[in-house]
C-alpha cells in the first residue's frame, strides 16, 4: 500500500480546502494516510519568507486568491468564509492535535483527524480566533470525548505547554522542511512519479490544485473532461516569456474550443506598474525553487508538449509580441493567429532560440504560411509598437497581474482566472456564462 502524507497548518486556508478532500482521496486510491501537522511560521522563518505572506501580494493578486478560495470551495462543495482577523497564530492548536496524537499511540496520526476537521471549521467557516485559548477550549468541548482521547479541554490546554509535546510540534516542522516543504499544504506520495517522469520514492506534491496529480500518482484513473463548451467568450492574455502560459496555450483550445480571444502583453510591463519584481521566478526560495523545476515538467507532460528551459532566460518577447499583434490586426491573417502563437512559443520553449532575432522570427511566420519578411518589416511602424502599449495598460486594467491570466465574460460579468493550473475552472465559469 502506497502512503500519502498530509502536512499542514491551520493558518493557511488552502490547507483548509485539502483537508476536506484528503481522506477521500487516500480512500479512493487505497493509500495509508499519514497526517503530520507543522508550524507553517517556523517553515517561513527557515525559508526567508514573510510571515504574513498575504499581505505582501499585490491588491489584483490577493484578490485574485481570495476568489480562488471561494471558487476552490465551491468545487469541493465546502463552507468557507475568511476570517476578519487572519491570521491568528496556531501553535497551541497544533500542540493539541500532537496531545491526542501521543495518547491514541497511532503511527499514522489518523487519530488527529477528528479534532483537525473541528479546528479547521472552526478557523475557516466560523472565525473562530483560535489564537485564544478560551475560544480553542470551546472548540474542544465541542468535539466528543472520544475524538479528544478522553481528555477535557482544559487537560489538553495544559499538556500542550508540555516539554515534550513542544519539541514534537518542533521536530515535525524541522521533517517537513528535510523533506523540501515550503508551504501548506504539502502532501508526499511515496510510489513511481505521477507522470512516468521521476524515480520511485517521496514525491512532494503541493496546493490543493494537485490533488488531482497525486491520484495519478497514487494510479487512479481521473474521469473523463468535459468536451469545450462555452457560452461566453474568454480572453487569453499572455506573453511568450511565461512557462507556465506557453503550457496554458497549449491547452487552452482543449479546455475553451472556439471561446478563445487571444491578448498579447507584455508581462514586465505589467509587473511594473504593479510594483512587483520583474521575473518572480527569481524571487522564490531554493526550495521552492527545485519544486516548480520539477512542478513545470509535470505541467509539460500534461499538456503534452516538448519543454526546454532556455539558456537566455528572462526572454525578451517584445518583437514577438509585436509581431503577434500586428497579424492579429490583419483580418486576412485570422486563420493563422493561432499556429503562429504555437509557432513562437515552441520558438522560446523548445527551439531555445532568440526571440529578438527578427530573422528568427520572420523565419517562424513563414513556418505557418504568413509573409515573414512583410510582418517583421511592419512591426517597425510607431502604430504598431504603440499597440503593445496600448494591450500592457489595457491589461493592467482588466485586472491581470500575471501569465497566463483568462477572463470569462470579458464585456458582461468578467471573472478572471491565473494560471495553466486554473484551465478546468475556466471551462467551468465559460460553461456557465
Amino acid at each position: 500500500m502506497s502512503a500519502l502524507t498530509f502536512s499542514f497548518d491551520f493558518s493557511c486556508p488552502f490547507a483548509y480546502l485539502a483537508s476536506t478532500q484528503i481522506e477521500q482521496v487516500a480512500a479512493d486510491c487505497g493509500a495509508d494516510l499519514q497526517v503530520r501537522p507543522f508550524l507553517l511560521g517556523g517553515v517561513f522563518r527557515a525559508r526567508g519568507v514573510a510571515q504574513n505572506l498575504a499581505g505582501t501580494l499585490s491588491a489584483p493578486k490577493a484578490a485574485h486568491n481570495l476568489a480562488d478560495m471561494h471558487r476552490h470551495a465551491e468545487l469541493f462543495d465546502v463552507p468557507f468564509a475568511m476570517p476578519p482577523g487572519h491570521p491568528f497564530r496556531t501553535v497551541t492548536a497544533l500542540r493539541v492535535l500532537l496531545v491526542v496524537d501521543a495518547e491514541a499511540d497511532d503511527p499514522s496520526g489518523r487519530a488527529m483527524l477528528p479534532l483537525m476537521h473541528a479546528i479547521y471549521r472552526a478557523y475557516w467557516v466560523d472565525g473562530v480566533d483560535i489564537s485564544d485559548d478560551a475560544a480553542l477550549a470551546s472548540v474542544l468541548e465541542g468535539v466528543a470525548d472520544a475524538d479528544r482521547a478522553g481528555l477535557d479541554a482544559a487537560e489538553l490546554l495544559a499538556r500542550a505547554q508540555a516539554q515534550p509535546i513542544k519539541d514534537r510540534l518542533r521536530a515535525l516542522t524541522d521533517a517537513a522542511l528535510a523533506a523540501g516543504v515550503f508551504g501548506a499544504p504539502a502532501m508526499v506520495v511515496d510510489s513511481t512519479g505521477p507522470f512516468g517522469d521521476e524515480e520511485a520514492g517521496p514525491t512532494l506534491f503541493w496546493g490543493q490544485d494537485r490533488l488531482d496529480w497525486i491520484r495519478l500518482a497514487l494510479g487512479a484513473a481521473l474521469p473523463p473532461r468535459p468536451a469545450p463548451s462555452a457560452s461566453a467568450p474568454v480572453e487569453v492574455w499572455f506573453d511568450y516569456s511565461s512557462p507556465f502560459t506557453y503550457f496554458g496555450v497549449a491547452r487552452a483550445r482543449a479546455f475553451l474550443g472556439d471561446a478563445i480571444v487571444w491578448r498579447p502583453m507584455f508581462l514586465g510591463g505589467v509587473f511594473k506598474a504593479l510594483g512587483g519584481p520583474l521575473v518572480p521566478l527569481h524571487t522564490v526560495n531554493e526550495a521552492k525553487r527545485r519544486y516548480l523545476v520539477t512542478d513545470m515538467q509535470r505541467q509539460a507532460t500534461e499538456a503534452g508538449v516538448p519543454f526546454q528551459w532556455p539558456s537566455r532566460f528572462p526572454l525578451n518577447t517584445i518583437a514577438a509580441l509585436r509581431v503577434t499583434l500586428y497579424v492579429l490586426s490583419r483580418p486576412d491573417f485570422a486563420d493563422r493567429v493561432e499556429p503562429l502563437i504555437h509557432a513562437l512559443f515552441r520558438l522560446c520553449w523548445v527551439d531555445d532560440a532568440d526571440p529578438t532575432d527578427l530573422a528568427g522570427l520572420a523565419a517562424c511566420c513563414d513556418s505557418v504560411g504568413l509573409p515573414g519578411e512583410e510582418i517583421v518589416a511592419a512591426t517597425r511602424d510607431p502604430g504598431v509598437k504603440h499597440s503593445l502599449f496600448a494591450a500592457t495598460d489595457a491589461a493592467v486594467e482588466r485586472g491581470v497581474f500575471g501569465a497566463p491570466t483568462f477572463v470569462v465574460d470579458p464585456e458582461g460579468d468578467p471573472q478572471l482566472f491565473w494560471g495553466n493550473d486554473r484551465l478546468a475552472l475556466v471551462a467551468r465559469a465559460a460553461r456557465r456564462g
